[in-house]
């Protein structure tokens, strides 16, 4: 869901950006309401996906036992585990939205933007990368840190919860330390939104956009 809501948001906005729609758009609403209405709505779609996925949980679980044998009787899923998984989604969402955004913004084409979406892109994907370490070193320091580093903390920290207790304090370092990154991205994201967003046709360096970002 987040590499959707990724990618398509980056299009719409390197779409927008190139035919000039995005001035038109501009005359009409606030940059803010601009940038908020993209996130939310594709926001809305995933949270969407999400709950299907919830409510057809338990009929995927009983039609499994009558195919599979009863052992998927004995599968449970904690409400504390869905109640943290929506809101890590909502967060890590937050997040991977406003770095797009930025780099919607700052980018002079959509494959630009793309291709530089895959750094945060993929880095959400090493504590999958890494499960077979986590199954063998569930102790290592390394998981506590991928859980509060905010790119991947969504995903390995549901890891964790999967297999075993993640202490209260871990839990709260990791949803602050992400709140605290989706606050700060809304607010970088939207300085650079306003910035850069009607600049056309031109790569910018990353002096030009700390330039641009000190004089704003």
């Amino acid at each position: 869901t987040f590499q959707y809501g990724t990618s398509a948001l980056i299009g719409g906005l390197g779409e927008e950006k190139e035919s000039r729609l995005i001035e038109v758009l501009y005359s009409s609403v606030s940059v803010r309401e601009l940038m908020v209405g993209k996130i939310l709505a594709l926001g809305a779609a995933g949270l969407l996906q999400v709950a299907i996925w919830l409510v057809s949980a338990p009929l995927l679980l009983k039609l499994g036992t009558v195919s599979l044998g009863g052992f998927l009787n004995e599968i449970h899923i904690p409400a504390n585990f869905i109640i943290l998984g929506v809101l890590y989604y909502l967060l890590g969402y937050l997040l991977f939205a406003t770095m797009s955004v930025t780099l919607g913004g700052i980018t002079s084409t959509v494959s630009e933007a793309h291709n530089l979406s895959m750094i945060y892109s993929m880095t959400c994907y090493v504590p999958i990368w890494l499960i077979g370490l986590f199954i063998n070193y569930p102790e290592s320091p390394a998981w506590v840190v991928l859980s509060i580093f905010p790119i991947t903390a969504p995903i390995q920290t549901l890891i964790r919860l999967g297999v075993s207790e993640v202490p209260v304090w871990q839990l709260g370092v990791s949803l602050g330390v992400l709140s605290l990154s989706v606050l700060g991205g809304i607010l970088f994201a939207e300085k650079v939104f306003r910035t850069f967003m009607l600049m056309y046709g031109k790569r910018l360096t990353i002096k030009e956009i700390a330039q641009g970002l000190k004089n704003s």
